[in-house]
């Protein structure tokens, strides 16, 4: 098998997330138990394999694995392997990649003609929006006081195949405060569905862009996510649902990753259609860093 290092969300090499995707005639043979072997292996977030070299049913088969679990959901897996498809199973220029994901068909699509530079846009299925906490509840889990959270808007569990708790913060100092208590942290999550916190504020390091982020999964195996697209799609439903921006329509820059030195940026797209479903899309770009060959 062939597989590269790419990291995705990133304007430059060496920050965003780090994705490996394997391909070739050898991933189709592959067992879950070996899939799941190679990404504790990588130990990246998240680790993809492309099951089929032509497409089926109009998409690719990809799966998706934490170092612990598969996944049926995930953003920069998602951008990173249709840019891999792209280069390396299509070798030319296309508008659109479809990739079967365990959610369903997931659409890839480039804004400008398949060059490295050009950003990458994922079209996730539409956010679902379930339970809603009290600052109360979550302060323990992140450090923080009452007072640092931002009472205009809820604490809600959202979910685009994967449901992360979307938790508006008032400023960036406590942003950068919030740390993870494990023991709170597990006291939490154990009798909910949602595992990933996401807590975002409206002042960005860089004033080009419109809100900073983090994303924190102990029980994934994640302590902290650089780049995390399906949490940004929930959170692009989510600005749209609560009228964060007052408007039924979003166009935002997302910065994630800057306090643990892997900065990266997410453009978040969101419109309400009728019956108040709403229509979300995540970009970024994706950088090749490395090729290899998986050994026997």
């Amino acid at each position: 098998m062939d597989f590269y290092i790419v990291d995705v969300f990133a304007e430059a090499k060496y920050a965003g997330n780090q994705l490996a995707v394997f391909f070739g005639e050898g991933v189709s043979s592959l067992s879950d138990e070996e899939m799941l072997e190679i990404a504790q292996e990588m130990n990246y977030s998240e680790t993809t394999f492309i099951r089929s070299v032509g497409m089926v049913d109009g998409g690719y088969d990809v799966r998706i694995f934490t170092p612990s679990k598969e996944l049926p959901f995930a953003g920069h897996p998602t951008l990173g392997t249709a840019y891999i498809i792209q280069r390396e199973l299509i070798k030319k220029p296309v508008d659109q990649v479809v990739l079967n994901l365990g959610v369903g068909q997931i659409p890839v699509t480039w804004s400008n003609g398949n060059t490295d530079q050009e950003l990458l846009w994922m079209r996730p299925n539409n956010p679902v929006f379930y339970n809603c906490f009290n600052a109360a509840d979550i302060a323990p889990v992140l450090g923080l006081e009452i007072a640092d959270f931002d009472d205009n808007f809820p604490i809600q569990e959202v979910s685009t195949g994967i449901p992360f708790l979307i938790v508006p913060l008032k400023n960036k100092r406590a942003l950068k405060q919030a740390k993870v208590n494990l023991e709170h942290y597990f006291e939490f999550i154990k009798n909910i569905n949602t595992k990933e916190i996401f807590v975002f504020c409206p002042e960005p390091y860089d004033m080009e862009n419109n809100i900073s982020a983090r994303m924190f999964a102990p029980a994934l195996g994640i302590t902290e996510d650089p780049a995390t697209g399906s949490a940004n799609s929930c959170l692009a439903g989510y600005l749209v649902h609560n009228s964060y921006y007052n408007r039924d329509n979003i166009s935002v820059r997302v910065e994630q990753g800057y306090e643990i030195n892997r900065p990266s940026l997410l453009f978040l797209k969101g419109e309400k259609k009728v019956g108040d479903e709403i229509e979300v899309m995540v970009g970024g770009k994706v950088v090749a860093i490395a090729k290899g060959e998986w050994l026997n």
